[in-house]
C-alpha cells in the first residue's frame, strides 16, 4: 500500500488532519513530517515501534534517536534541572535547528526513572544523557503536542541517503513503507540541525550545522555581574571570591572561566571608571587566595544589565537602581545577602574589611551551591 500524503498549508495547517496523524504516530505508525530543516519520521517510544524505525531506516536498533517537543518548555519533561548554559541555549535558540544533548545527574536520572515505563526510559536516555529537538515549524509543533507518547524523529531517509527536503523525496526513499507524510511543501533550511552537547564539562559542538562555533558559543555564554555603589569594595570581593569557587565548582582554573562560558563582572552604581580597588579590600582577599590587586572600577550601564544572565547587588537600593534603568530585570537580579544588605567598608579598618569578605564569601558559597551547572 502506498503511503498516505496528507497535503497541508505550512503557515495555517489543518489541526484536524495533523489529529489524524498524531493518532497514527500513537498507534505506532511511522509519519513524516516537515521540520524548518529537513523531514523528520515520528515514531512513539516504544520497543515495537522504534524497531520497526530501525528497520525502515536501516539502522541498528540500539542506536538512540533524538525526542522532538512541540513546545520549548516541553524539556521540563525530560530534563528536571536545568543547567544555566542550557537554558541559555533553549532561550536563544528553540524553537530552531538545534538539537541539544543533555547531560543528567544521577539524582535527575532517578527521577525520570519513577516518571517513565523502564522500557520507555531505556529508549529515551543513553549514558546519562538525553537527545532533544524543538523544531521550528506549525505543523511539527502541533504533531508532536497532538500525540500521547515520547515521539523520537531522526531524518526521513534510509541510512546513507540524502535526507529529503520534500514530501517527493521522502516518497522517493519510503513509499509503502510509512504510514503517511503531512506535505507543505520544501523545508526553509533544507540543511541538517546542529547539535550540541551541554554538561558540567562545558559545551561541545558535536555536528555543525545551521549555526557555527562561534554563535553557538557566544549565545550560550552565561554573565554574572555584581553591583555595589563605587565599584572598589565590595563587589570587587563578590567578583573575585566569585570566580574563586564556581571554578572550583565547574572544574577549572580562573582563568579558564571564559573559555567555559562564564563571565564575571562587577560595577558601580556611580560614575567611577578607573579607580583602583581599595587596599583593604586587597588584603582581605589575599587572605583567602583571590588577587583583585589589577581591579579597575567601572560604571552600570544598560547595556551590562541586559547582558548579564544573574546580576546580585551589596543592598537594595542598588537593586532598585538597576529596576529605575532596567524594570524588566527583576527576576534575573536579588540581592547578594537574599533578604540582607551587606555594609559597605569604606573608610573603616582592616578587620571591618575582612569581616566584610568573609561575610561576601558566605553568601557566594550559598549561592554556587543553588546553582545548577
Amino acid at each position: 500500500m502506498d503511503t498516505q500524503v496528507i497535503k497541508l498549508d505550512p503557515v495555517k495547517p489543518d489541526i484536524k488532519l495533523i489529529r489524524y496523524a498524531a493518532g497514527l504516530v500513537d498507534q505506532g505508525r511511522l509519519v513524516a513530517f516537515p521540520t524548518e530543516t529537513v523531514y523528520g519520521l515520528a515514531c512513539r517510544v516504544k520497543n515495537d515501534s522504534i524497531n520497526e524505525l530501525s528497520s525502515v531506516k536501516g539502522r541498528t536498533p540500539e542506536k538512540h534517536y533524538t525526542v522532538h517537543i512541540g513546545l520549548r518548555t516541553d524539556v521540563n519533561k525530560y530534563v528536571p534541572r536545568l543547567g544555566l548554559r542550557a537554558a541559555k541555549l533553549i532561550d536563544n535558540f528553540w524553537p530552531g535547528p538545534l538539537t541539544i544533548v543533555f547531560d543528567l545527574e544521577e539524582e535527575d536520572l532517578q527521577q525520570q526513572r519513577l516518571k517513565f515505563p523502564k522500557q520507555v526510559f531505556d529508549l529515551l536516555y543513553k549514558d546519562n544523557s538525553i537527545g532533544l529537538r524543538c523544531p521550528d515549524s506549525a505543523t511539527a509543533s502541533i504533531l508532536l503536542q497532538l500525540t500521547n507518547n515520547p515521539v523520537v524523529a531522526p531524518s526521513a531517509n534510509i541510512t546513507g541517503q540524502e535526507p529529503a527536503i520534500n514530501a517527493e523525496q521522502v516518497l522517493e526513499q519510503l513509499n509503502g513503507k510509512i504510514s503517511a507524510v503531512l506535505d507543505t511543501g520544501p523545508c526553509k533550511y533544507q540543511k541538517s540541525s546542529s547539535v550540541v552537547k551541554i554538561g558540567k564539562t562545558g559545551l561541545h559542538v558535536l555536528r555543525k550545522g545551521l549555526y557555527s562555533d562561534l554563535q553557538l558559543h557566544h549565545k550560550s555564554t552565561v554573565q554574572f555581574l555584581f553591583v555595589c555603589t563605587g565599584n572598589t569594595c565590595r563587589s570587587p570581593m563578590a567578583e573575585g571570591l566569585f570566580k574563586k569557587y564556581w571554578a572550583e565548582k565547574i572544574g577549572c582554573n580562573v582563568d579558564q572561566l571564559e573559555q567555559m562560558g562564564y563571565k564575571v563582572l562587577s560595577v558601580a552604581t556611580l560614575s567611577m571608571a578607573g579607580v583602583p580597588v581599595s587596599s583593604e579590600s586587597v588584603v582581605a582577599c589575599k587572605k583567602k587566595g583571590v588577587d583583585i590587586s589589577q581591579h579597575r572600577s567601572q560604571s552600570l550601564s544598560e547595556k551590562l544589565i541586559e547582558q548579564s544572565d544573574l546580576i546580585f547587588t551589596m543592598s537594595g537600593s542598588h537593586r532598585d537602581i538597576i529596576l529605575n534603568i532596567c524594570p524588566d530585570a527583576g527576576e534575573k537580579c536579588f540581592l547578594l545577602g537574599g533578604d540582607k544588605d551587606v555594609p559597605d567598608p569604606i573608610g573603616k579598618s582592616q578587620s571591618v574589611y575582612n569581616e566584610c569578605a568573609d561575610t561576601i564569601e558566605n553568601y557566594i558559597k550559598n549561592i554556587i551551591s543553588e546553582i545548577v551547572i
